[in-house]
């Protein structure tokens, strides 16, 4: 007798370009997000965490954001961006934020004061202070952020399929509409695998950083 797994090998095998193509669509759109997410709240969390004022604002979206699921922020940018990818961006860009901001915050704010003014006493300039010597520090904790952050979005990339962005969400998406348990396994197994990879893979920076302060 066949089971469900047998049944989503087999679909995986019979449609192996379409299944590959879904894996591309779906690791491109992550990483998107996850790199626009990180391109912005990077800075802004290492600007939030020198100026109280911004911090606290900062930390008060970032902590809103937390609770608004992704489906709520494409029902809420649909109507504006309609079908397609970029809706999907948007979302899981969103999604990706806090965890990166919060760390991001979290690892500059808690660098030892004493250990920048005494870099700051040998005659170090603000940048190099920020680059030798407090981003070294921090590392650890921006990595852990963005490790966590990798992991919902790939898991959460399947929400593309619900506005036509593509992606192996649409396997679980058509899996559920035909009842077919292959075929809804044929797209959630790999992406379940992409997400643990792509935490995995992210762990090995934030190791090596975490080695380096030791």
């Amino acid at each position: 007798m066949m089971t469900a797994l047998d049944s989503a090998i087999q679909y995986v095998l019979a449609n192996w370009g379409r299944f590959w193509q879904a894996v591309g669509v779906h690791l491109e759109l992550a990483g998107l997000a996850l790199g626009l997410a990180a391109a912005v709240c990077i800075p802004l969390g290492i600007w939030a965490a020198r100026s109280p004022v911004l911090g606290k604002w900062a930390m008060n979206v970032v902590e809103a954001l937390r609770v608004v699921p992704s489906l709520a922020v494409l029902i809420v940018v649909f109507p504006y961006l309609g079908f397609g990818s970029r809706t999907a961006l948007v979302a899981l860009t969103i999604l990706a934020s806090p965890p990166i901001l919060i760390n991001t915050f979290t690892g500059y704010r808690t660098v030892d004061p004493a250990v920048v003014e005494a870099a700051a006493g040998m005659g170090m300039t603000r940048g190099q202070i920020l680059r030798w010597i407090e981003t070294p520090l921090a590392a650890p904790v921006v990595l852990t952020g963005l490790r966590t952050a990798a992991g919902e979005v790939v898991a959460s990339a399947t929400l593309a399929a619900f506005i036509g962005g593509g992606g192996l969400g649409e396997f679980i998406v058509n899996g559920l509409a035909m009842n077919h348990v292959g075929l809804l396994l044929a797209g959630g197994i790999p992406v379940a695998l992409l997400a643990l990879a792509a935490e995995g893979l992210l762990a090995i920076p934030e190791n090596w950083a975490r080695r380096r302060l030791q």
